[in-house]
């Protein structure tokens, strides 16, 4: 197969998709993992795709950070997977044997909450991918919020809410965006369901990589002045550390392993 036809069927794959995996190409196309590497680094270059950890993703219009929609969670585990995995570092360090707390969805809360699997807590979620994993890995007590599952962000959500005899210490979650106004989503459901479980817990820490900030979405669903605590990577800029600063919330940040 001539290169410009294999180029034609990785875009070609990523109409119908967010993103494609290396061995999702390797399928389609039939040809050695170093042809499919050269492929995405030409397109890459290009501009015709983004390149992520694992494969790659269709490209935005200058992948400009004021970004109006949600990524579904499995594209979200393919991006800024060392910063991720210093924040989850970090923010375990705030869990201490036998507290109760809450973890949103989201593929940061899901590398954090995998470090706990194994430790003294009882821990309430919504993600359906967090729940299976920690279903077959954890020792940690499990309770599910009910209700619907919704695929794409992977949450479940009763559509008419639910009474949730869960309280908890600390409620850890992501966020799309953060600016002077507080935390942006583009998702409505994810959206309502923060609302709910904003009211179950003490604290609120945010665990968010340092691409979020300046980041633009739909709706502003936490003011910066509910958040107790913010975990980041190293890559901060001083404008947005000062902003959280003078915000009143304490600002943690993860120093990350590259390379």
């Amino acid at each position: 197969m001539e290169e410009a036809e294999r180029q034609r069927l990785i875009l070609d794959l990523l109409k119908g998709r967010p993103f494609a995996t290396v061995k999702d190409l390797l399928e389609v196309l039939r040809v050695s993992p170093a042809t499919i590497r050269r492929d995405i680094a030409k397109l890459s270059k290009m501009g015709a795709v983004r390149k992520v950890f694992g494969g790659i993703a269709a490209a935005e219009d200058g992948d400009q950070p004021d970004r109006l929609s949600a990524r579904p969670f499995e594209e979200n585990q393919m991006l800024a997977v060392d910063a991720k995995r210093a924040i989850a570092r970090e923010a375990e360090k705030l869990v201490r044997d036998g507290d109760a707390i809450i973890i949103h969805g989201g593929s940061t809360c899901y590398l954090f909450a995998l470090r706990l699997a194994r430790r003294n807590l009882r821990i309430y979620t919504n993600s359906m991918p967090l729940a299976a994993r920690l279903y077959q890995d954890g020792d940690c007590q499990l309770t599910l919020a009910g209700g619907e599952l919704h695929r794409e962000p992977g949450i479940l959500y009763a559509p008419r809410g639910s009474e949730t005899e869960f309280f908890a210490s600390k409620f850890f979650l992501g966020a799309q965006g953060i600016g002077p106004q507080g935390m942006m989503e583009s998702h409505p459901l994810i959206v309502r369901e923060t609302q709910r479980l904003l009211a179950l817990a003490d604290e609120i820490v945010v665990l968010a990589d340092s691409r979020k900030f300046g980041v633009r979405a739909r709706y502003t669903h936490i003011p910066l002045s509910r958040i107790s605590t913010l975990v980041t990577d190293d890559g901060v800029a001083d404008e947005h550390a000062k902003m959280l600063e003078e915000a009143g919330i304490r600002l943690v940040i993860a120093p990350v392993e590259r390379g």
